[in-house]
């Protein structure tokens, strides 16, 4: 059995527009780029004809992947989300206590991760050892960089 992917409605919007786009433009152009291919002849040596191919694996396989997600995905809805511990949906302010600095994080599931806008995956190191802290609550993660110890500020919804 796959495991659930959680995500907002948001993010299950951005993945329908995903899915759209992949099976009504991208697989069109690459059905296009095989008919040009295929114009220049002889198979066995049309690099044009062999990039394409790939191509078309590529997108199918991204196709399959969606739909494979799309199945697996539980909503979370703004009545889900609570402000007394950290959950997926969560907006959370965090003292850096290693780099002296606040932070906000929104948790969203592992389809929405985007870290440069501060959207952290429930699966991520500091994600997932966010989640179920309360506000005061002090945690420390291992990261790439080392280890980083927060404390918990705030908890609110979007």
């Amino acid at each position: 059995m796959a495991k659930q992917i959680f995500i907002t409605d948001e993010g299950l919007k951005k993945l329908h527009e995903q899915l759209d786009y992949l099976k009504n433009v991208r697989r069109k152009e690459v059905v296009e780029g095989l008919r040009q291919a295929l114009a220049f002849g002889d198979l066995s040596e049309n690099s044009e004809y062999d990039e394409i191919k790939n191509e078309q694996a590529k997108v199918e396989a991204q196709i399959l992947e969606l739909e494979e997600t799309l199945k697996n995905v539980v909503i979370v809805s703004d009545s889900d989300i609570s402000t007394d511990v950290v959950s997926i949906g969560s907006v959370v302010t965090i003292y850096d206590e290693t780099y002296k600095e606040e932070t906000q994080y929104t948790i969203v599931g592992p389809t929405e991760a985007d870290p440069i806008n501060g959207k952290i995956s429930d699966r991520s190191p500091i994600g997932s050892a966010l989640m179920g802290t309360k506000v005061g609550d002090t945690v420390s993660v291992d990261t790439p960089g080392g280890t980083v110890t927060m404390r918990i500020l705030n908890i609110e919804k979007k």
